[in-house]
């Protein structure tokens, strides 16, 4: 059994243990935590609750630690820190500074002989892999990604920050007319405005100036600025009734063309519908984590990224298996 440590328990750790109980080769040692471990309870009543400080103590009890963390300030800290006790895995998303989150981790991981995994998830990670397939395939192409319908975690941060705003959640939608000319293999170029709309569900404090707080949310740079954007003001009942998931998904589409002439064209898209963002997210996190230890096990250490695992690494099945059911 590989045995499992989750180093946060938010949304995303709640959904790796879970995921860590329903794998045939898995067990969850423990929760590592920043909060008092007494005032936490957790689902597994086999695994326990420790401080964070208690990690580098367990080195000889833990084969994968998954870091749950959030990406702005936790993972760039946590990752290589951990990586110098641990095999580690994390699901770090801003894309413009994984080159140097790669560095950092990959420094440590090598320096205490420890496999490393960064930034896996749904995008990056699953797009990302798609993304590079479909270009390695079709390189006389183009790309195209949308995202949602789903729940923004940043976007809906934002709104909740607005003077006036008690509460609110925010989704980014594809415009349906935008994928169908790239479906059809139009080759159209996009801006964002003509990619997704934002639709967003605002909870007022009372007396509010609702005026104030939509043009506050419509002309917020960087977020809602440059999109088409619908602002609703709704009840804190019905924002609990009605918007209390974190759904998301989105498509990854790649169009190219083939033969002398580019005479042939074709269409590669992925998608992902998913009623919860940080439960799949979990899921991918817990398969990359058997990868994380199949590669220390062969002495594969350093940082690594999902373009340099294979495919049967995440896998519980035997190379035997696999071919004779997945081939």
């Amino acid at each position: 059994m590989i045995r499992i440590g989750i180093a946060g328990y938010g949304n995303l750790g709640r959904g790796v243990e879970c995921a860590v109980n329903k794998a045939p080769d898995m067990e969850l040692v423990g929760v590592f935590t920043r909060r008092n471990p007494a005032d936490l309870k957790i689902a597994d009543p086999n695994a326990k609750v420790f401080s964070f400080d208690d990690a580098k103590n367990m080195t000889d009890k833990i084969d994968v630690m998954i870091i749950c963390g959030g990406s702005a300030t936790d993972l760039p800290k946590m990752t290589p820190e951990m990586a110098k006790y641990f095999n580690v895995i994390d699901s770090f998303d801003t894309h413009a500074n994984i080159p140097q989150h790669f560095a950092n981790v990959d420094k440590s991981a090598k320096e205490s002989k420890h496999t490393a995994i960064i930034s896996i998830g749904w995008d990056p990670g699953m797009f990302s892999l798609n993304r590079l397939y479909a270009n390695s395939i079709l390189p006389n192409g183009k790309d195209y990604t949308f995202w949602g319908k789903g729940v923004s975690q940043g976007h809906s941060d934002a709104i909740r920050r607005v003077e006036g705003v008690l509460d609110g959640k925010q989704y980014t939608i594809p415009i349906e007319s935008a994928l169908e000319r790239v479906r059809s293999g139009e080759n159209p170029e996009l801006t964002a405005r003509e990619k997704h709309l934002r639709e967003c569900f605002v909870v007022p404090k009372e007396g509010a100036d609702l005026a104030a707080i939509e043009k506050a949310i419509k002309t917020m740079p960087n977020y809602f600025a440059d999109y088409d954007t619908t602002v609703h003001f709704i009840t804190e009942e019905e924002l609990k009734r009605d918007h209390s998931g974190i759904p998301h998904g989105g498509f990854v589409i790649r169009t190219g063309k083939t033969g002398w002439n580019d005479e042939c064209s074709h269409t590669i898209e992925y998608s992902l519908k998913l009623d919860s963002n940080p439960q799949f997210t979990s899921s991918i996190l817990t398969a990359y984590a058997r990868a994380a230890y199949k590669l220390s096990q062969k002495g594969d250490f350093g940082c690594k990224t999902i373009f340099d695992i294979a495919p049967a690494d995440i896998s519980p099945m035997s190379a035997e298996e696999i071919r004779a059911h997945m081939l």
